[in-house]
């Protein structure tokens, strides 16, 4: 996933506030949310020159979530905005309990791909 990540990529979390710039932090975090994804499958991709809307459905914590990334490419065909929208709400709050567990461990991981 890292190759297709343009070094200034911005990551629009959907449990998050503020957004997270950056090749390394962005990378570490789509690493341990697919750890805490069951059963992840995209279903359906809608995009043109400029960038994709890729449905998604997976679990968390046993609840069915279904999911959007909506991807701005470059003109190298890197990812430059990656913005993820869930929904129930059910499920989307134990998304951000999930991932917020994992937070120390995400920044540690960003820190490693930074050095590189």
């Amino acid at each position: 996933m890292q190759a297709c990540l343009a070094d200034d990529v911005v990551f629009r979390s959907p449990v998050a506030h503020k957004p997270y710039p950056g090749k390394a932090i962005t990378s570490a975090i789509l690493a341990h949310v697919i750890e805490v994804f069951e059963d992840f499958r995209y279903v359906r991709e809608l995009g043109d020159e400029s960038g994709h809307a890729l449905v998604f459905e997976a679990k968390v914590g046993g609840l069915e979530l279904t999911g959007c990334d909506f991807l701005v490419l470059d003109a190298d065909g890197l990812i430059t905005d990656f913005m993820v929208m869930v929904r129930p709400l059910k499920a989307a709050q134990a998304l951000a309990e999930a991932m917020a567990a994992r937070f120390p461990s995400i920044v540690e991981l960003a820190a490693s791909y930074g050095a590189e």
